[in-house]
């Protein structure tokens, strides 16, 4: 069986959500850990096998994946059957992949470079910035609901997490916004809000 570390009202709780929709909670066993927070509240924990003592953490046959983007391929891979991505071969799976990769590699650096105030020639030419990271979702956005069309899947879980948390950070654009609330009016990512806010208080 899977094991997933996770940390409540985390960057894990975004793989909790997709668990919750593949309906694969049955196939996986949690293990919460205690994370440092950003006010500088909780510290490692020693039962947390990541590296960096930070969260997610998904372990499956002695294999460790600490990464969400990875975390979630693995996931939608392993049972490809979810829904919650397009299976490999499938006319829109290098949409899927290049979404999954491009969160990680590109949107969260960027969101992270705006809200410290960081700005370099270097950061700009790498990455570019917030104003290219909005005119990409808007674009894919305009195709459909979710960023693959008419598929709801795993990339609109990860790519919509940081203006669930950061709500100050999202775009003034409504089709994002749109889409910011459709995802996090999904059941699934309220049952998710709902056992983290339990476990944050017990």
């Amino acid at each position: 069986m899977l094991t997933l570390f996770h940390a409540p009202m985390s960057r894990s709780s975004r793989i909790v959500t997709l668990i919750d929709e593949m309906g694969i909670a049955d196939q996986i066993t949690l293990k919460v850990v205690n994370i440092t927070r950003m006010d500088g509240s909780g510290g490692a924990d020693p039962a947390n096998p990541h590296p960096e003592a930070k969260a997610p953490a998904l372990v499956d046959k002695g294999a460790l994946l600490t990464e969400s983007a990875a975390i979630m391929l693995y996931l939608t891979q392993t049972f490809p059957d979810s829904g919650m991505a397009p299976k490999i071969g499938a006319a829109d799976y290098g949409a899927y992949l290049n979404w999954m990769v491009w969160y990680g590699s590109v949107m969260e650096p960027v969101l992270i470079h705006s809200y410290a105030g960081l700005t370099h020639p270097a950061l700009e030419r790498t990455y570019r910035g917030t104003a290219e990271v909005n005119a990409r979702l808007h674009t894919a956005l305009e195709r459909g609901p979710w960023l693959l069309g008419e598929q709801f899947s795993a990339a609109d879980i990860l790519c919509q997490s940081p203006y669930a948390w950061f709500k100050d950070a999202t775009p003034d654009d409504p089709l994002i916004q749109d889409w910011v609330t459709r995802v996090s009016a999904r059941p699934a990512k309220a049952r998710t809000m709902a056992s983290d806010s339990a476990r944050m208080a017990a």
